[in-house]
């Protein structure tokens, strides 16, 4: 399953989104364009399914629906997240929630929720149990197991949803994110690796250690082990003109060196849509410049149907792939209503570029450029 389309309505940066999505997708746009926002949507609809979430701590995250709301809606209007997901059985799937503050008080309000099964409506509340309850409206059926029967598939669909911004320094020093599990930013990250590793999925370890050679032509040999106290390590093993080579543990690995092993794990963990925030940070330009190369080699290599991967990037080494195609991208272009959000190729200035033969990067990226980026070099005058 993967997301073919999202539709959003006064959803943080936006005042409307509607694009179609295909199985990799490339977000660029200027700082504070909303690149991180657009993403957070999709983790949302994790976070309604995951164990310990649901719409209640969705909600609350994110700091109420005033924090959710666009700055550019109008008149208070509803927060809509409308998604099709493709099961591929041409029996689409396409799930809609919307979410209103309620006038009494209260925090949030279920506006709305829908859901259809190939074409079908099968679900559309609030219903008639909701209008004598509105106590009903402060969850999703989506949550519940005795009322997503029908649809479940949506839910677990929505769970298998992986999101990654590795962190060095929690990796380094994990006790800044005590009982925390499966933090997206690394808190717990070795201890992620630790428990998959038990089960018989060490081949992942060596894959990884196999590209960090490549990346970092001094390393021998990566391993990961649980000191007295359990607590879970990664060490390496680096060229050294001594003739044992020298050891060192994830404290002394370089941001780049944690980032790469963590962007590598995230390609390798589960089967469900993977998203991630500028995986280049900290990584040499030819790294960047392969890391589309690996996705799609990852993809074609899956069994099964290939696992969506959504990336925001600010980095034209990246973009630079040839394989990258015009609808691949995503162009996240602020105004005064709001961010516009629109596939490469349909963005009316850049398609002739592309017609004429211009590669991506060079065709999109001058879009995403600060109109006046120069002043910046008489900071300090």
């Amino acid at each position: 399953m993967r997301f073919a389309k999202i539709h959003l309505e006064n959803w943080r940066n936006f005042t409307r989104v509607d694009v179609p999505l295909q199985q990799r997708m490339f977000l660029i746009g200027p700082n504070a364009s909303g690149k991180s926002n657009l993403l957070d949507a999709f983790r949302f609809l994790r976070d309604l399914v995951r164990v310990g979430g649901g719409l209640e701590k969705a909600v609350a995250d994110r700091g109420g629906v005033s924090r959710l709301r666009s700055l550019a809606a109008r008149r208070h209007p509803d927060i809509v997240i409308d998604v099709v997901i493709d099961d591929g059985a041409d029996r689409n799937w396409r799930y809609r929630i919307g979410i209103a503050q309620d006038t009494n008080a209260r925090a949030y309000l279920l506006k709305e929720e829908k859901v259809w099964k190939a074409g079908k409506l099968i679900l559309n509340r609030p219903d008639k149990r909701d209008e004598e309850d509105k106590e009903l409206l402060t969850q999703t059926h989506l949550e519940q197991i005795n009322s997503n029967r029908a649809f479940r598939e949506i839910a677990d669909f929505f769970n298998t949803i992986r999101y990654y911004h590795i962190i060095p320094q929690l990796i380094r020093d994990p006790e800044r994110s005590v009982g925390r599990k499966f933090d997206p930013y690394g808190g717990d990250f070795l201890e992620q690796l630790a428990d998959a590793l038990e089960n018989p999925q060490e081949s992942r370890l060596h894959r990884i250690q196999e590209a960090l050679r490549v990346a970092v032509p001094q390393l021998e040999e990566l391993t990961l082990y649980r000191d007295n106290r359990g607590v879970p390590h990664l060490k390496a093993k680096y060229d050294h003109w001594r003739s044992k080579g020298a050891w060192q543990t994830e404290v002394d690995f370089s941001d780049g060196t944690l980032r790469l092993i963590g962007l590598l794990w995230a390609l390798l963990d589960g089967d469900g849509p993977l998203i991630l925030e500028e995986p280049e940070l900290s990584l040499h330009a030819e790294v960047a410049r392969y890391i589309p190369e690996m996705m799609a080699s990852m993809q074609k290599g899956q069994k099964k149907q290939a696992r969506q991967i959504l990336i925001s990037t600010h980095s034209s080494d990246l973009l630079s792939d040839p394989g990258i195609a015009a609808d691949e991208v995503l162009l996240l272009r602020p105004t005064n209503d709001g961010t516009k959000v629109e596939v490469g190729i349909k963005v009316a200035e850049i398609k002739p570029l592309l017609d004429a033969g211009l590669p991506i990067v060079e065709a999109i990226m001058p879009h995403t450029r600060p109109p006046r980026a120069e002043q910046l070099s008489s900071f300090g005058e």
